[in-house]
Parts: C-alpha cells; structure tokens; sequence
C-alpha cells in the first residue's frame, strides 16, 4: 500500500473486511473523502474530570474511579456547559500493523465550541491510535458555551487512517505551491503554510463571540437557531480587536487556501509563544476543499479561538496557525465540495450549520 493517508474507497474496505467495527450498519454519508465520521453510542457517562486510561488498563477498568453517573441518550439527553462526558461509539477498530489513526472534532462541532476527543483502551493520548490498535472507542464531550441535546449516532468527531508517515516538508509545500497555488497571495511556509487573521473591515462585523447565558442547542436541528439569540457581533477598530479571558471567539483567515486532490490537510494551532490564545479545534480539511474542480476557488478557513490567560490584542494579518498537508495514499474517488454536500465549501465568515441567516 502506497504510504500517505487513506481514501474513501479505502475506508469503505476497511469496513467490509472488519477493520472498521460498526454496531449498526454505515450512514450513507458517514464515510467522507479522507475520514469516517464517528457516530455516539446509547449511553453516556458524567465524569468528574477528563482522564486518559494509560498504557495499563483499559478505559471501563478506570472508569469507575471518574464516574458520577449514567446517561441514557436513546431518548435525547442534555450534555451541560462546563461538564465532561464519557460516550461509548457505535465504531470499534481492529487495526493491522501498518495502519495508524488520528481523529479531530468535526466542523460544526468546533464552531459550537464542543470540546470533543478521541479516547482508546490503555490510551496515553487523546485523538492519536496507534498501529495495530484492536478494541473499543470513546468520545470525551466538553461543551464550553452552549448545553446541547445529544442522541445516539450524532456524529461529534471523525478518524483519519494513514500508513507510514506522507507529510510534505516545507521545501514539498513550496513546490506544490508553486505548481498548483495553495493560497491565494503570498505564501508563508514555516513547518506548514501559514494563515493569518482577517481584521481588515473597518467597524464592520469581523467575527461572533459566544454569549455567556443562552438556551440549549438540539445538534439535530439545522439553520434552525438565530444567531442573536446565542452570539454577539464583534468588529474591529484600526485592524484590531481585544480578546477577552475565557471568551470564545469565530473568526476567519484572511488567505483563501486550497487542498488539492491528490492531498489532505490539517490545521494546527500556532506557536503557543504567539499569543494567549488557542486557534481552531476542529483540523480536518479534505481533498478537494476549496479546489476549482470540486466548486470552490479557495475558501477561508474559520477560525475558532480561545483566549487564555491574559487580554490579549489581536491584530489583522497576525499569523495564527498553519495547515499541514499530507499526499493521499490515493486520490478520492468524490472529492469534498461538488461531489458531497459539503457544508463548508467556499466558506467565508460562517457559523455553524445549526443557525440561520444573517443576525
């Protein structure tokens, strides 16, 4: 098997052959061009703090020790601001030796501000399997603004499998870059491709902001929410704005980046030395997104931040992060954007699918 991570076509065998475990048959879109969604079990426990099993024991031998109580989901159940859950997944792995894992929170569940990791038995991360894995999988839920409705087979997060290791180096990225332009303007490359902030419009709407007290949201419900109702405007004064403490934050790149076909990408939070803050939760850009081919001429990559600490200014152009890009293993045989219903494709400032229209 050629190295890089797997497509679509590949995952979908993975299935049939029993690598991939389900406890009820796939949806029809679960599987997406270089991921498989993952879908929440019928239960669910409350837990007093996040923990990892460790090398020595699997997560039901210390789940005793953290949890508080037991949630049935079958009905629907409300995940609480500021609580961590544990959820069982209708998916399970018995990896072969040469196949590695990495999961990441969905799009819509990092634009809810959904603290949302990947968990395995005698697990010493979150959201990385390793080779050979064989056993069950689990989601730790933190909802950080908003209390959700949840119900089994929501999907929350999703897995990327990949063999060996396919990461471009920088002096890859500047070729590929150069042969197919990656984003639009100049292009900084430094242990990935670098996007900035866009803070440009003057006393115009550069982003939303979290409000503290709101109501709950039922992930079930799509553009069903007004957006006043749970976030408030932010705008900028002289290309700037002041990041609160605690706050939450979506904004946008100022670059509109592409991921061709033949490649797959993640966003990875930048330099914690940059600033108090934390960008994006949710890192999985596929094939295809924001490519000509697949309906999108560069798309702007939303940007979910956290401040820390300390106020801090945030300035337009800042470089908050980077995209790291991987080759595919194969090219997809659909591609993110016009062959799905991608949500996200030619995306600017947006919310998440669950809201409606503008403010």
């Amino acid at each position: 098997m050629t190295h890089g991570v797997l497509p679509s076509q590949t995952l979908k065998m993975m299935i049939d052959g029993g690598q991939i475990l389900l406890d009820r048959p796939a949806d029809a879109d679960q599987v997406q061009p270089a991921s498989l969604d993952l879908r929440l079990g019928t239960t669910a426990w409350r837990v007093r703090a996040s923990f990892l099993p460790g090398a020595g024991a699997t997560l039901a031998e210390r789940l005793p020790q953290f949890a508080m109580h037991r949630i049935d989901l079958t009905p629907g159940a409300v995940l609480e601001k500021g609580c961590v859950y544990l959820v069982p997944l209708m998916e399970s792995l018995a990896l072969p030796g040469d196949i590695s894992a990495v999961a990441n929170a969905k799009s819509s569940t990092g634009r809810l501000d959904l603290f949302t990791r990947l968990i395995t038995d005698h697990g010493t991360e979150f959201d990385r399997i390793d080779p050979g894995y064989t056993g069950p999988l689990y989601a730790e839920i933190s909802p950080r603004s908003f209390s959700v409705l949840a119900r089994p087979g929501m999907r929350l997060n999703q897995i990327r499998f990949r063999t060996g290791q396919a990461v471009l180096d920088d002096a890859a990225l500047r070729a590929l870059h150069d042969d197919v332009s990656l984003v639009n303007g100049p292009a900084h490359i430094d242990g990935g491709l670098g996007f900035s902030v866009d803070l440009q419009r003057e006393g115009a709407l550069v982003g939303y902001r979290a409000k503290p007290h709101t109501g709950l949201i039922d992930l079930d419900l799509i553009g069903h929410y007004r957006v006043k109702d749970f976030w408030e405007p932010v705008a900028a004064n002289d290309g700037r704005i002041i990041l609160d403490p605690g706050a939450f934050y979506i904004l946008v790149s100022r670059e509109a980046v592409h991921v061709p076909p033949d490649y797959a990408a993640e966003m990875a939070p930048y330099l914690a030395m940059v600033g108090e803050f934390r960008v994006h939760y949710a890192g999985f850009f596929d094939p295809g997104f924001g490519h000509a081919a697949a309906g999108g001429h560069g798309s702007r990559g939303v940007l979910e931040v956290r401040c820390h600490e300390a106020p801090f200014a945030l300035e337009h152009g800042q470089i908050v992060g980077r995209l790291v890009y991987e080759k595919m293993a194969a090219r997809p045989t659909a591609l993110y954007g016009a062959d799905l219903k991608s949500n996200y494709q030619g995306q600017g400032l947006k919310l998440s699918k669950h809201f409606k229209g503008p403010p």
